[in-house]
């Protein structure tokens, strides 16, 4: 959730903290700050506010001749997001700092212990805590800093990567890290040190991603990682394979827009190499040693949060479709602490754009302990989830940076479609004609999300009408219920108007009662199996003087006619239409967050990778 950014080496440090930190605010932008050693003084600045507030209130002497930094942009966990509680914290004597992203379990039970020997606590957050017991570690003289730092990651409970300095130790900067995801890139006797590599990518593309329960120690030009268990460790290099111009807005006024434009191309890369129309072939590279698990599975049970959920539940349309295997969709948040019943014959299916998401890694390895086989798919290469995990599938949909994920859902249904339909062919479930035919209307969805991309201008005139609206309902039916629940989630996420998806015929069963005159109702109503049923939930509505808005198949007129505003989709299988459907709703929800004024790449309360319970 928060960011860390940390730099040593020759250059300017504010350079690389304040640039690192604009790159990394889509974690959190509650607060931010950053303490500077140099000349073996450390210098330390923090405030509520954005990253752009923080860089206006510093002075440029504050950076002093400094080439040693750890610096923070917040998500409040633990406090309300003020000066007294941003990051960094310094220790009781003022001469350590810490900055952390994660949730301290025990921190409670550790303040107790501390108080009583005498330490105080000016912020309400865990971190302090975390800090405070690193000094009264290296207060034992026969101890130093890397020690002091290695017990304390050893005492804690939770989940937190951490990155220290010391007065006392003014050449050292130890960061350590257990479930909080961290990146170490290198370059010529400089060091970086990130939550997210896409911060460092204009200063080197090698990186050393760390595993759980490592810490690493830098002094001048070297440094070395250790286990907690204090075992050194070789590290593997990897170079990124993002460039700048993928993490920029290219023209767009913010990167949400910029992300639903690129779904074309996007799907693009997600079956790119993978499927061929002409040759009849569909390979899964990351999943070919590992395909048999889901041939002789039982049971697949799929894991993840927000709206990786929602791409998991089309996921269970596609897969019992073409696959015929029972399929569980579980929020990852929930199957963790419930004592699932796992067995024999199951297969653990993540899913998650980062890669880093704290619920869904918990799920993974839940499974794992349980020797359940576990498969992933993910955007982000290098990832905790594609380390974790047996095998699996990356989305590449490239760099998201907008809070509220675009790119992310279609890409990771266009991967798991892939999954279901060579599962049925495999199983023999699937017609060869029918396979190819599927192969070659996927071909054809670039094509097809490009002429969607037209439908900007009337999701934005629809905008303007409803931009004051307090409440939305969104229905679909069969394999786009989910992607109404998707597109209730978006405008409740960016514009903060009450939203919920139902399956439209759960409509009687309860939200009937909700519409007036002033609810907007949107029904996804493309001209597929459910087409007739949901036809009469339209009329339902209409008869109540709900105002409705359309998705229909391009052509279609009966909708059209019951409807007060239509967005026509182009014609397609069933099967690959929640990866068009979804596009108009995105559009939808980002212009009536622009018409309101909100801001839509940093909408209040959230952060966009949730590395934290």
């Amino acid at each position: 959730m928060c960011g860390i950014i940390c730099y040593y080496g020759d250059r300017p440090v504010s350079n690389v903290l304040v640039q690192g930190l604009k790159r990394l605010e889509y974690r959190g932008y509650d607060s931010a700050g950053f303490a500077l050693m140099g000349n073996g003084k450390m210098n330390l600045h923090k405030q509520q506010g954005t990253v752009a507030d923080f860089e206006r209130s510093v002075n440029g002497d504050f950076f002093g001749e400094a080439q040693l930094g750890i610096a923070h942009t917040r998500w409040a966990t633990h406090g309300v997001p003020n000066d007294i509680n941003a990051h960094p914290h310094r220790s009781n004597s003022g001469k350590i700092a810490l900055v952390h992203n994660g949730i301290i379990e025990n921190y409670d039970g550790l303040k107790k212990e501390l108080q009583h020997k005498g330490y105080h606590f000016e912020s309400d957050t865990d971190t302090e805590v975390f800090v405070n017991l690193i000094e009264e570690f290296y207060s034992d003289p026969l101890v130093d800093l890397e020690q002091a730092v290695l017990l304390a990651s050893q005492t804690v409970v939770g989940a937190f990567a951490i990155a220290v300095i010391s007065e006392d130790e003014p050449d050292t900067l130890i960061i350590s890290k257990n479930g909080s995801p961290l990146v170490v890139g290198l370059g010529e006797k400089e060091f970086f040190v990130a939550s997210d590599p896409a911060s460092i990518l204009e200063h080197t593309k090698e990186v050393i991603y760390l595993d759980d329960q490592e810490l690493v120690v830098f002094r001048k030009g070297t440094f070395l990682i250790k286990s907690f268990q204090n075992k050194v460790i070789t590290p593997l290099i990897q170079e990124l394979e993002m460039d700048l111009e993928s993490i920029e807005k290219g023209g767009f006024e913010h990167f949400m827009l910029k992300e639903i434009h690129e779904q074309p191309d996007a799907v693009f890369n997600a079956f790119r190499g993978r499927l061929n129309a002409f040759s009849g072939s569909l390979v899964l590279g990351g999943l070919v040693d590992h395909f048999h698990l889901l041939t002789q599975a039982k049971r697949l049970i799929l894991t993840a949060c927000g709206t990786s959920w929602h791409a998991c539940l089309v996921a269970e349309y596609l897969l019992e479709h073409f696959a015929r295997i029972p399929v569980e969709v579980e929020y990852a948040s929930e199957f963790r602490y419930r004592n699932p019943i796992l067995k024999e014959g199951d297969v653990l299916l993540a899913v998650s754009q980062s890669g880093e998401t704290a619920d869904t890694l918990a799920a993974v390895k839940l499974a794992k302990n349980q020797n359940i086989p576990v498969l992933g798919i993910c955007n982000v290469v290098g990832s905790t989830l594609s380390r974790l995990t047996d095998a699996g599938s990356y989305t590449h949909a490239g760099p998201e940076i907008g809070v509220a994920s675009t790119k992310a859902f279609t890409t990771q249904i266009s991967v798991l479609l892939l999954v279901a339909i060579k599962l049925g062919l495999e199983k023999g479930l699937l017609e060869r004609s029918d396979y190819l035919e599927l192969l070659k209307e996927m071909e054809r969805l670039p094509e097809l999300l490009t002429s969607l991309l037209d439908s900007e201008e009337a999701a934005k005139k629809i905008a303007e009408d409803f931009k004051d609206a307090k409440n939305f309902l969104y229905l679909g039916r069969g394999i786009n219920f989910p992607v109404a629940l998707e597109g209730a989630l978006k405008l409740k996420e960016i514009s903060y108007i009450h939203a919920e998806g139902y399956p439209a015929a759960e409509m009687k069963h309860g939200p009937i009662a909700l519409i007036d005159k002033e609810m907007p109702v949107v029904f996804i109503a493309l001209q597929d199996s459910g087409y007739e049923k949901i036809v009469s939930n339209i009329q339902e509505v209409k008869a109540r003087g709900g105002r409705i808005i359309s998705l229909v198949t391009a052509g279609d007129e009966q909708v059209s006619k019951l409807s007060d505003y239509v967005i026509e989709v182009p014609s397609c299988s069933e099967s690959l239409s929640p990866i068009l459907t979804v596009i108009p709703l995105q559009f939808l929800a980002y212009y009536i967050a622009v018409a309101k004024g909100c801001n839509v790449d940093q909408p209040r309360n959230l952060a966009k990778s949730v590395t934290v319970e």
